[in-house]
Parts: structure tokens; C-alpha cells; sequence
């Protein structure tokens, strides 16, 4: 597999044999390949390691899969995400899905038909990004390295952030919507708007996407998160983000 930057697959698996075969056989097709053999392990890799793609096993020490899943989704709706596991009935494939799962293989599978369906979630994040990169075309983002406000610094280049909160690692969404904000700085901003800029979203779309990620900045940056006073709500209008 030709490719100009290798892509980056995290998998969650316990079973040390399953994962040395998968790892084995990613690594043939072109693939980065991290393991985590607990839940635990897995989400610090997920949020540090910022793979492209993330296949799971449910039946997990320390943390299931599914839990895996569901906190992941609360942060990142995009990445795709692969269940492999040996619980193939109809309620658990129901559960991934109500959670977010992209797609569901049981164990045991097919070699082939596993590479085939990795290729293509990988092609449908190449899709995404591009289009969230046109979307974000029209909208301004902050250009530099780094930020400070208050008592709290946010590095763009290693995406960590030193705040009141202590030393926090950004997802790449947290980072978007932040540097939409900063650009915007003493501006309201719509929710459509940050939809549409942050994950291109058309203006009719319902969801609580912006708010859940005002609470986490909130708990980031604000001393007292109940009574922001940088990511301030302006009713009927959105948020907005300001200091001296």
C-alpha cells in the first residue's frame, strides 16, 4: 500500500496471540500499529497517540469496550472505530451501534475481509478531513503556536494545554473549536456556526456537540466552571469567548 504518511491504527485487544496477528498483518499493508491490551491503556493511547483508526475488543480488562467506545464518542464523533470481537449476537452489534461503532466484525474472522474493511474506514477519515477542511475554509482560525489567557496556556504544537485544571492532553477537535474561538475573541458565535466550522455541519443539525464541549473547556480553563467568565453563554445567540 503506497501512501505519503502512514496511518496510525490503535488496537485494544487483551488476546496477545489476535493482536500480534493483526499488528503482523497491518504493518504488511503500510500501517503504523500501537497495541493497548487493557481498556485503561487504550484510551491514554487513543488520546495521545491520536491514531486514524481504532479497532476494539470488547471483552476488556480494566475497562470494556463498550465503555471505551461511549467516552470516546463524547469527544471525537469521527474517528472510526472497528468492534472485533467473539460477542457477534444481535444485541451486542445493536449496543455498538446505539454507541457509535462504525463497523462490527466477529471473531473469528476472515484476514481478508478484516484488511478490506480497515481500508475502508481509513478512506472514509481521508473523506472526512477533507471536507472538514473545506468547510473550514471559510472561517478564520488562530495561526500561532502557542496561547496564553489568565492562568492558562495552550500549546499548538504538542496540543497541551497548562491551565487551572493542571496539564491537559487537546484532542484535535478541542483544538479546532479553540482556535475558532480565540480567532473570534470577544465575538459571539453561533452553535451553527460552530458546527458547521468545527465538524461541517449543516445549520439544521440538532445536537449537543458545542455545549458538551463548553462543559470540558469550562472544567479546563474557568477557576469556578458553574460561573465561566472566558467561555461566557449568550442566550438565544451561542457562546462567547473574551478576557482583558
Amino acid at each position: 500500500m503506497e501512501t505519503t504518511e502512514k496511518k496510525r491504527i490503535l488496537v485494544i485487544e487483551d488476546e496477545a496471540h489476535i493482536a500480534d496477528g493483526i499488528q503482523l498483518n497491518l504493518n504488511l499493508q503500510g500501517y503504523g500499529v500501537s497495541i493497548a491490551s487493557d481498556g485503561i491503556d487504550g484510551l491514554e493511547q487513543w488520546r495521545s497517540w491520536k491514531p486514524d483508526l481504532i479497532v476494539l475488543d470488547i471483552m476488556l480488562p480494566m475497562i470494556d469496550g463498550f465503555s471505551i467506545l461511549k467516552t470516546i464518542r463524547q469527544e471525537d464523533e469521527k474517528i472510526p472505530v472497528l468492534i472485533l470481537s467473539a460477542r457477534g449476537d444481535t444485541k451486542d452489534k445493536v449496543k455498538g451501534l446505539r454507541y457509535g461503532v462504525d463497523d462490527y466484525l466477529s471473531k473469528p474472522f476472515d484476514l481478508e475481509e478484516f484488511l478490506l474493511r480497515v481500508a475502508r474506514l481509513i478512506r472514509k477519515k481521508d473523506w472526512y478531513e477533507g471536507h472538514k477542511s473545506e468547510k473550514n475554509a471559510g472561517h478564520t482560525l488562530f495561526k500561532g503556536d502557542a496561547y496564553t489567557f489568565g492562568e492558562n496556556r495552550i500549546d499548538f504544537i504538542t496540543f497541551k494545554a497548562n491551565c487551572v485544571a493542571g496539564e491537559i492532553i487537546l484532542t484535535e477537535q478541542e483544538v479546532t473549536l479553540l482556535k475558532i474561538f480565540i480567532a473570534n475573541k470577544g465575538k459571539p458565535l453561533s452553535r451553527e456556526m460552530l458546527l458547521n466550522a468545527g465538524w461541517g455541519y449543516s445549520s439544521d443539525t440538532t445536537t449537543r456537540t458545542v455545549d458538551n464541549f463548553i462543559v470540558r473547556f469550562r472544567k479546563y480553563f474557568e477557576k469556578k466552571p458553574k460561573k465561566p467568565v472566558y467561555f461566557v453563554s449568550r442566550r438565544s445567540v451561542g457562546y462567547i469567548f473574551d478576557h482583558e
